[in-house]
């Protein structure tokens, strides 16, 4: 996330229309592969949940949330950490580490070296020949596969059509078996926060009914 000042300047800058952007990407410390500095991953880098809120709360303030588009990442690879991303008001999010996972990536560290034992981090000619592109590729479809039908099984739970609509008013924070606060609670996030406006909210809903022309099957 970086300083907050930046973000603040540039919201600013957006809602007097002087300049903008067309997506934000906030990457939380839980995010990378295990080759940065222990110092960086223990005691640098701020957690997606909450440095994701800061930026958000920043356009929210102004009402520019519908007007870019906010991409997540930072272990948003597991459904209920993907779920919570989009309850925050992220329109997509980034999967790196488990679809790597998913084809046969055991994190040995040793991705600045070029010499991934697992041959899928690595950009050197004679290791990746041991990589086999078709079975890793069923591999990683059926993993991402997953991912969108759990997410698709918790918005029906929820009552939403799509995880995009999922509020931070749906998500409660445990805090042990005595207590629960909301996550738009936890987050200090106002009314409406992490919301699509309704132009985009009925498009989102759209979407899962809509049929595809033709459907190829996949090879599993």
């Amino acid at each position: 996330m970086g300083e907050l000042g930046f973000w603040q300047d540039l919201a600013t800058l957006m809602a007097r229309g002087d300049r903008g952007v067309d997506f934000v990407t906030i990457d939380g410390g839980e995010g990378g592969t295990g080759a940065a500095p222990l110092m960086f991953t223990d005691s640098v880098s701020l957690p997606f949940r909450m440095s994701f809120s800061w930026v958000y709360g920043t356009f929210a303030e102004l009402g520019l949330t519908d007007e870019l588009t906010f991409i997540g990442s930072g272990k948003l690879g597991l459904p209920e950490n993907a779920a919570v991303a989009f309850a925050l008001g992220a329109d997509m999010i980034n999967v790196a580490r488990q679809a790597m996972l998913s084809i046969g990536y055991i994190q040995s560290q040793k991705c600045h070296t070029d010499k991934c034992p697992t041959r899928v981090a690595t950009q050197d000619p004679w290791l990746s020949r041991g990589l086999d592109p078709t079975s890793k590729a069923t591999r990683a479809a059926v993993y991402l596969r997953t991912l969108r039908k759990e997410l698709m099984k918790v918005s029906a739970a929820v009552g939403v059509a799509h995880p995009a609509l999922i509020t931070a008013t749906d998500i409660e924070i445990m805090n042990g078996d005595y207590d629960a606060r909301t996550l738009a609670g936890v987050y200090g996030y106002k009314d409406g926060w992490g919301e699509l406006g309704p132009h985009l909210a009925e498009e989102i809903t759209a979407l899962p009914a809509t049929k595809p022309t033709s459907v190829r099957k996949p090879s599993v």
